[in-house]
């Protein structure tokens, strides 16, 4: 029984619209109360399966050579792993002090990294696949708004690096979705169509038809309109 307990607390799972789970934690920027510390920012929080380990290394380098982006529309970078704290440091000044990769090179990672050793964080947010791996964490990415609210969830097996054009898309695209009140289509771009809420009533639906104005309707359920990129980018830039 006690067994069973165990497996389940180690599958739990956060899910999408609810509070991101509480805790305290040590990183390499000091100790952190997650996530009331970041109250009124968007936050990523994301995990990594290991210090000194290649993947997780250009993740690293790339994540920190984006951060001024990520920062600029307002959103904090926490990082993860079930590596103490003085793994960690030694790990991100080798990064600086002695890879270059692609072009990075004297990268300095300037986020928190945190410590979870005892891997209490990770279990709080399903980090930690058993399928995968009964002591590593998996590349587990999350998306905290303002309030507090998980968004999105995405994760990445041990052996898959992440796409950062794609987390900072899905950054961009949840903010322009709340900010205008719109969806978003498969592969949108600031720039391209939005897509309109569908019609709440057959009504409505008939007058979109027959609208031509700034909307275009494909059919009742599925239409769209122009959003304007420099309207997208000052909507989500802002602080």
């Amino acid at each position: 029984m006690e067994e069973k307990i165990q497996e389940k607390a180690v599958m739990s799972l956060p899910r999408i619209g609810e509070p991101a789970p509480e805790f305290k934690a040590v990183t390499t920027q000091g100790d952190i109360n997650f996530p009331s510390d970041y109250k009124g920012s968007w936050v990523i929080l994301f995990s990594h399966p290991a210090d000194f380990t290649p993947v997780c290394t250009s993740e690293f380098m790339t994540f920190a050579s984006m951060e001024k982006k990520f920062n600029e529309a307002n959103c904090k970078l926490v990082g993860l792993s079930v590596d103490g704290l003085y793994s960690h440091i030694a790990w991100l000044r080798t990064i600086k002090e002695k890879i270059e990769y692609k072009g990075m090179k004297d990268v300095e990672v300037m986020f928190p990294l945190i410590e979870d050793i005892t891997m209490e964080v990770a279990n709080k947010y399903g980090m930690i696949q058993p399928g995968e791996a009964s002591t590593k964490a998996v590349r587990a990415v999350f998306f905290i708004d303002p309030k507090g609210i998980i968004r999105t969830i995405i994760y990445y097996p041990l052996s898959l690096g992440r796409n950062f054009d794609e987390l900072y898309r899905v950054l961009i695209g949840l903010k322009t979705a709340d900010e205008f009140g719109v969806a978003l289509p498969a592969d949108w771009r600031p720039g391209d169509d939005v897509i309109v809420p569908t019609a709440g009533s057959c009504g409505t639906a008939k007058e979109r038809m027959e609208s031509k104005g700034e909307m275009h309707c494909y059919d009742w359920f599925f239409c769209t309109k122009k959003l304007d990129e420099d309207k997208v980018w000052k909507a989500v830039l802002k602080k």
